[in-house]
């Protein structure tokens, strides 16, 4: 589930570098931080609440997602019944990741920034 933030995160940053107007460039920066700080559990509201509202709101649109994310993989790994090996989860899409890398990732998500 955070390789869909990564790679989300990493869509931001190509559309922010081809964007033409600094207000569409901003605002997919402010995306792409809303993203990241979904993973890092830090959130910057207050700051980009003292900033045009577009941008404001794409950073929101990327908090908020970013936390749908999160939340929707570790619901996942609650409910999932996976075979376990040696510490390791065998389940879809999750092979040989340790069940403690994996909780890790979803509280913080440092492995993609």
């Amino acid at each position: 589930m955070t390789k869909s933030i990564a790679s989300r995160i990493e869509w931001c940053r190509r559309q922010s570098t081809q964007a033409y107007a600094q207000l569409e460039r901003a605002g997919w920066q402010a995306e792409e931080a809303g993203l990241r700080d979904a993973l890092l559990n830090r959130d910057h509201t207050t700051q980009y609440q003292q900033g045009p509202p577009t941008v404001f709101e794409r950073y929101a649109l990327g908090l908020q997602d970013g936390h749908a994310v999160l939340r929707t993989a570790a619901v996942y790994l609650h409910f999932a019944t996976p075979t376990r090996t040696a510490g390791t989860l065998r389940h879809a899409g999750i092979y040989g990741m340790s069940t403690r890398h994996i909780a890790g990732l979803t509280r913080r998500g440092e492995q993609y920034l």
